[in-house]
């Protein structure tokens, strides 16, 4: 199948809730949101679309609402990763069959498996579909990296297998991926904050909480940075850096959530237990970081 470029500024959607049930009138919004700010990629639950807090119904129809309401502007790069690998590839399966075009698969998280698990896990998702996959590296949140050594052994299987999505806060990391592999990984940052220094050593996008909301302004920036402007690309991520962080306040996404209802695109900032709103104190602290971006 012909593949479209997975670079640039990828947005991590969140999903969008009202009294428990998903709001596809809110998702639609946010989506013409992301087209409009000219963003080059969508994900529909991943970490910051709380898949751990959806059933498995509601996680594939996310996927489609997201192809369908998208209708091929940009590619759609479902999330379909779990620690269990049967549960993994079934959400793979069913994600190509909806029409997603891509697939964000995390490593297996809690029950931190070694490398030859690791390599076997990642090769029978890769084996339920032909559409790329992006490994996705967090070793925060999961316990475990996924090693070079199996990023390489993945590469060298499979065709569909060449990018990764770094979330580990490793510059160091990105440079021992490209030294390995070059132009054979494509590298996208996992951080806002530090996306523009991932791309120093070369990455080659974001996949990004922040462009829920920026979408124009991060899209800009990691242009500029393709096109090797760094100089303008920093003026962008100096003013960004402070809501770069504010925006982690407290567990993503609900405080990207609280932004996107004060900026009227969605209508409420629920979030599923064991999540929570943002308290009182982290909202007004939020509220100060973007009140000065909007001066």
């Amino acid at each position: 199948m012909k593949t479209r470029p997975l670079t640039g500024t990828i947005t991590a959607l969140v999903t969008p809730f009202q009294k428990g049930r998903i709001a596809h009138g809110d998702l639609k919004r946010l989506i013409e949101h992301q087209i409009r700010g000219g963003i080059d990629g969508l994900v529909p639950v991943g970490t910051t679309g709380e898949s751990p807090t959806v059933n498995h119904e509601e996680h594939i129809e996310i996927i489609q609402s997201t192809v369908e309401m998208t209708r091929g502007r940009v590619p759609v790069i479902a999330g379909t990763g779990s620690n269990s690998t049967q549960e993994a590839v079934e959400l793979t399966q069913q994600a190509h069959a909806v029409g997603a075009d891509a697939m964000l698969v995390v490593a297996p998280y809690y029950n931190k498996p070694g490398a030859e698990g690791l390599f076997r896990h990642f090769c029978a998702v890769a084996e339920a579909t032909d559409k790329p996959i992006i490994l996705y590296s967090i070793p925060g949140r999961c316990g475990i990296e996924i090693g070079i050594p199996v990023v390489e052994r993945l590469r060298a299987k499979y065709k569909h297998v060449r990018w990764i999505k770094e979330a580990g806060g490793s510059v160091d990391r990105v440079d021992q991926l490209k030294h390995a592999l070059g132009a054979d990984i494509t590298v996208l940052s996992g951080d806002d904050s530090l996306t523009l220094p991932f791309m120093a050593v070369g990455a080659e996008g974001v996949i990004s909480v922040a462009s829920n909301l920026y979408a124009r302004d991060i899209s800009n920036m990691v242009r500029l940075a393709l096109a090797g402007d760094f100089t303008k690309a920093l003026k962008s991520h100096r003013r960004l850096y402070p809501m770069f962080k504010a925006i982690f306040i407290e567990s993503n996404p609900s405080p990207i959530k609280f932004a996107l209802v004060r900026a009227g695109i969605i209508m409420s900032a629920e979030v599923r237990l064991p999540l929570s709103e943002i308290s009182k104190e982290s909202a007004q602290k939020l509220n100060q970081v973007l009140s000065v971006l909007e001066r």
